[in-house]
């Protein structure tokens, strides 16, 4: 997922300033957030490109989460991993706001053709293996998709995974044995020749 641009700085910018009501009480437990807020950008980034597949509504779910991370700070029980904690916030409010209100309003999502790919990817030869994986699980349907990308590209456990996702265990478990079954089914992955491969012969 190297190939995938980030969030960039307008996010770091957005995360320092909000200002979310709040008691005084609470002023320090935000400002902690905020601070580890900008470590998990990139990560928010990334799964948020995943379930929409448009760049302006990863934009739109990065920053709709960090705002409710501050509104419940104060829920975030200790020795929860912040990760995980962001990664539940997003995909909840992709599954339960922003989803279902374009689907109410007819726009549709975009296909596997359109979705993650690797900037340059037609030209940069060491990315094509790597590109050609990205297609291949974009493909899958979104439930196997985003638990192969939190648990294979994200590194997270089965049991964050299903966490993240407020499913059960076995769920992500058959899920992902089902979407590792699928993507067995392609031929072996194979390199394009590039110009120059073409012009010596």
């Amino acid at each position: 997922m190297r190939g995938i641009p980030g969030p960039g700085r307008g996010h770091q910018r957005f995360v320092e300033n909000l200002r979310p009501e709040r008691t005084e009480v609470a002023i320090a437990s935000d400002q902690a957030l905020r601070a580890e807020l900008g470590q998990h950008l990139a990560r928010l980034w990334r799964y948020g490109l995943l379930l929409s597949r448009q760049r302006h509504v990863a934009e739109e779910l990065v920053q709709a989460t960090c705002v409710r991370a501050l509104e419940r700070v104060r829920q975030l029980a200790p020795g929860t991993r912040m990760d995980c904690w962001l990664l539940n916030i997003l995909h909840s409010i992709w599954l339960n706001e922003v989803r279902s209100r374009r689907v109410r309003q007819g726009q549709a999502l975009m296909g596997a053709d359109n979705a993650l790919s690797f900037d340059g990817e037609h030209a940069a030869q060491p990315n094509v293996f790597a590109t050609q994986v990205i297609r291949r699980v974009d493909a899958l349907p979104e439930t196997q998709r985003e638990c192969v990308f939190l648990a294979y590209v994200e590194g997270l456990s089965y049991h964050e995974v299903a966490e993240v996702l407020q499913v059960p265990l076995g769920t992500v478990m058959s899920r992902l044995a089902t979407a590792r079954v699928k993507l067995a089914e392609y031929p072996p992955l194979h390199a394009v020749p590039s110009p120059s491969t073409e012009e010596r012969r």
